[in-house]
């Protein structure tokens, strides 16, 4: 056996014997079921659930639930998205060609602007998983900040909507707090 293989091998052999990585501060996953977290309706028909939030990094995994014709104002992110559609379709106002249906996953790169839609006809509601990295900045047409969602913000908002409805989101993953 050539000696260019020997350090491969002596790797191989030390990860057999007992590993090199060591598991003494090994953290436990944490596992949120469907129902661990309540769904809260928003003020637009829409309803929210809160996974996850990141305050160090500005970060929030949420699931939405979207009613035919609904619509959010345009905006971007100042980080990228990633969103996995569970049932329903919905789309961006901007590429309505472009239809995000069960099964389907979305990338946004940081400041894409867009804004979501729901068909008015649409049959069943959009089911959305969305993890966020950065703010949400609302604009109007003319490219005016409106309003911006970070968050520590949704965690709020989630949170007092949680306990206006006698519910608990104390199983709502917070890392930064």
């Amino acid at each position: 056996m050539s000696e260019a293989k020997t350090p491969v091998l002596d790797l191989l052999a030390a990860m057999q014997s007992g590993g090199v990585v060591s598991r003494d501060d090994a953290k436990e996953a944490i596992l949120i079921q469907e129902n661990d977290l309540p769904w809260v309706s928003l003020p637009d028909g829409s309803l929210l659930q809160v996974l996850h939030v990141d305050l160090n990094q500005n970060l929030w995994i949420i699931r939405n639930k979207f009613k035919p014709g609904f619509g959010v104002e345009t905006h971007y992110h100042t980080g990228p998205v990633f969103a996995v559609t569970t049932a329903g379709e919905w789309f961006y106002k901007e590429y309505p060609e472009k239809i995000n249906k069960a099964g389907s996953y979305l990338f946004e790169p940081a400041h894409s602007v867009h804004t979501l839609t729901v068909a008015d006809d649409a049959t069943e509601d959009a089911e959305v998983w969305f993890a966020i990295f950065g703010s949400n900045v609302n604009i109007d047409d003319d490219g005016n900040v409106t309003s911006v969602l970070d968050a520590k913000t949704v965690m709020t908002i989630y949170r007092a909507l949680c306990e206006a409805e006698g519910k608990t989101c104390e199983n709502m993953i917070v890392v930064g707090e």
